[in-house]
């Protein structure tokens, strides 16, 4: 199967983003899936997606999802062999492990794993990818962060020193995933700690409501970016969406900001 979503851009004019926790390929009946999302972020036609509970293996259940993924991972698969991808291990367990993923268009120049794990019952981390669109580096980040808010306030102060750690300042960055933030308590910490904006802060709602997919009332799912002017954002509802995972995904589209 091709991924077909390529888009060979003018680098730098503008970003077609997306982030979605895609429920590690599986339904709500545990029944795989992946080959179906594939073809749902495929037709997103984005350049950068941020993806969350990306299975890297499992040895009971990889032959399942798919005759090739159980081989590479689901973000490897995902990718197929036209676009770049990076994977970040987070949750080890006997069979496998899951993380976060990011696929790209273009080529992504080094990525690292950062544990943010708050307490044993939860293994959480922070991928951070450089991404080169033409003369242009962008510093991106994929997250899941905690379900406790005393853990989610911590890793939000791990973000921003991971991210000023490792972005120039000024930097173009664009933070992304499942913050499980449904209180809306760390937006203020991220813009006063990274200068960045939400995508949907210049609307009255606030953050998109995002779970659950077929009826979304908890606004879980996020994008920040700085750096960057946003020209559109929206929650991807309806079919084929909400069979597909708990989360719905977000979708954005960004021009740097000269």
């Amino acid at each position: 199967m091709v991924f077909c979503c390529v888009n060979q851009k003018e680098a730098g004019l503008e970003l077609r983003i997306a982030t979605y926790n895609i429920h590690k390929g599986e339904s709500f009946a545990y029944r795989p899936i992946i080959q179906e999302l594939k073809k749902a972020i495929c037709s997103l036609d984005a350049d950068i997606v941020f993806l969350q509970e990306v299975q890297g293996r499992h040895d009971r259940k990889g032959e399942l999802f798919a005759p090739d993924w159980h081989h590479k991972g689901q973000a490897a698969y995902l990718a197929d062999m036209t676009q770049y991808s990076a994977y970040g291990k987070n949750a080890v367990y006997e069979f496998g492990h899951h993380g976060n993923a990011l696929l790209s268009v273009y080529p992504i120049v080094c990525h690292t794993n950062t544990d943010v794990s708050d307490h044993s019952l939860e293994q959480r981390g922070i991928l951070h990818c450089k991404i080169q669109a033409g003369p242009i580096r962008i510093y991106c980040y994929v997250v899941h962060l905690g379900l406790f808010k005393g853990s989610r306030i911590r890793q939000a102060r791990a973000l921003i020193e991971t991210v000023n750690q490792s972005a120039p300042q000024g930097a173009p960055i664009i933070i992304a995933g499942d913050f499980n933030d449904w209180q809306v308590n760390l937006s203020g910490m991220l813009r006063e700690g990274l200068g960045v904006s939400e995508v949907f802060d210049d609307m009255d709602s606030g953050p998109a409501k995002t779970f659950p997919a077929i009826f979304p009332f908890f606004r879980l799912d996020r994008i920040y970016t700085r750096g960057f002017h946003i020209t559109g954002a929206r929650v991807m509802q309806g079919y084929p969406w909400t069979r597909l995972s708990d989360h719905a995904p977000l979708f954005a589209t960004l021009e740097i900001d000269r």
